[in-house]
């Protein structure tokens, strides 16, 4: 056998992911931990971008009063705290509450409903990805 059949064998293993007959391994040494790091990461990076929005929103986007400040502040500590314990089997339900609470807060100034909607949209890659590799 060569070409592409002998690469595909190679890759499913001759009975496929742990002994199931047709389940295709993901190619990853260890998937859980690939999906927790992009869990972790997602999170980390919404932290992050939602820290550094504050001045420049501030500054150009008028009234961002202080409740807007401090839910801004609360939900990029929330979303650290998740990303630390991302490894509890609650913690990606608990990321998707995050990304509502994020689009809530639209209601405080229409640019946090936007970052809202962004990473809505990351947060659902990343469990679609998660459900792709674990099943």
């Amino acid at each position: 056998m060569s070409g592409p059949d002998r690469e595909s064998e190679r890759a499913a293993g001759p009975a496929g992911a742990e002994g199931v007959p047709g389940q295709r391994r993901s190619g990853l040494r260890n998937p859980e931990a690939a999906v927790r790091g992009l869990g972790a990461g997602t999170l980390g990076l919404e932290a992050l971008v939602l820290l550094l929005a504050i001045q420049p929103i501030r500054v150009v986007g008028g009234h961002f009063g202080g409740a807007a400040i401090a839910a801004t502040v609360a939900l990029a500590v929330a979303a650290v705290l998740l990303a630390g314990l991302i490894r509890r089997p609650w913690a990606w339900p608990a990321g998707t509450v995050l990304q509502g609470l994020l689009l809530l807060a639209g209601l405080l100034h229409w640019s946090l409903f936007g970052l809202g909607v962004i990473f809505a949209l990351v947060w659902a890659y990343a469990l679609h990805v998660r459900r792709v590799i674990l099943g």
